[in-house]
């Protein structure tokens, strides 16, 4: 039988509310997750890992799922998500170091999280990667802008009417686009998620590549390969590796679904890497 889940409220310096929920005892495995998501969809509902004694914990980014929206003043970069990360991990580490699982918008808020406070951090698994720390293009802000706009015009379908725009691979279309509905459905704030979309995109959590080389934590990188999850490229995954000092990479055979997807593949490689001298000593 599973451990029942102990729901949290963490305040951000900004006075936003923070809401998750933890599970297991023993040293914190905390998970951060990508944009539209919300606090599930890193190991999405495995328990592997506190039956192997880890307390696994997971919140709700500003304005995603239960969590309160920006406060005045503030907004969605990533120096303000990785501040938030900070207030959850002080609570949840109870002044140890915590193991920190981000997937895509969570991976690029943890590693900020780790260049700023590294003393704070056993770990970082970052699961999908996908920026190389560059200004994004005029044709990648327009894409983000005109999901605002379909969420904000039209709800969950009006996200997926612009979402469905024929660059999905037919094998994994249909898979793609029920996760995206179902993740959606979650949000209290459906118009911060909005905003976020147009404002996390624009922002950096790094500036520039050579900035990974300055990580002083153990880091394990998650690659998809692309044809099931170009969001994510492989290639991203590979210079971030090459990029940060001891780092290693993990994936999906060919032809399976991404690792990021298989909640229970994921948490063993989790299990795994936490389990390594260089993180183990850090918990």
């Amino acid at each position: 039988m599973a451990a029942e889940a102990r729901p949290f409220e963490v305040r951000a310096p900004g006075g936003n509310v923070l809401r998750g929920e933890a599970v297991g005892d023993g040293p914190a495995v905390l998970q951060a997750h990508g944009i539209t998501a919300a606090r599930t969809y890193v190991t999405h509902g495995s328990h592997l890992l506190e039956r192997q004694g880890f307390e696994v914990a997971m919140y709700d980014a500003r304005g995603h799922g239960e969590s309160g929206p920006a406060p005045d003043g503030e907004g969605y970069e990533y120096a303000e998500l990785a501040r938030d990360m900070a207030a959850v991990a002080a609570d949840v580490g109870r002044g140890q170091g915590v193991v920190v699982a981000g997937h895509s918008m969570g991976a690029h808020t943890a590693t900020a999280f780790a260049l700023a406070e590294p003393d704070r951090v056993a770990g970082l698994v970052a699961i999908g990667p996908a920026s190389l720390g560059e200004p994004p293009s005029e044709k990648t802000i327009a894409y983000w802008n005109g999901l605002a706009d379909g969420l904000e015009r039209g709800g969950v379908e009006g996200f997926i009417e612009v979402y469905d725009d024929g660059s999905h691979n037919p094998e994994w279309r249909d898979v793609v686009l029920r996760l995206a509905r179902t993740r959606l459905e979650l949000h209290r704030s459906p118009d911060a998620v909005a905003r976020a979309l147009r404002e996390t995109t624009a922002s950096l959590p790094f500036s520039g590549i050579e900035t990974l080389e300055q990580l002083g934590v153990p880091v394990l990188v998650v690659a998809s390969h692309d044809d099931a999850d170009p969001g994510h490229p492989w290639d991203v995954a590979v210079e971030w590796t090459e990029r940060i000092p001891g780092a290693r990479m993990v994936s999906e055979a060919d032809g399976e679904s991404p690792l990021a997807w298989q909640g229970g593949k994921l948490s063993r490689e989790i299990a795994d890497f936490c389990s390594e001298d260089a993180v183990a000593e850090r918990l």
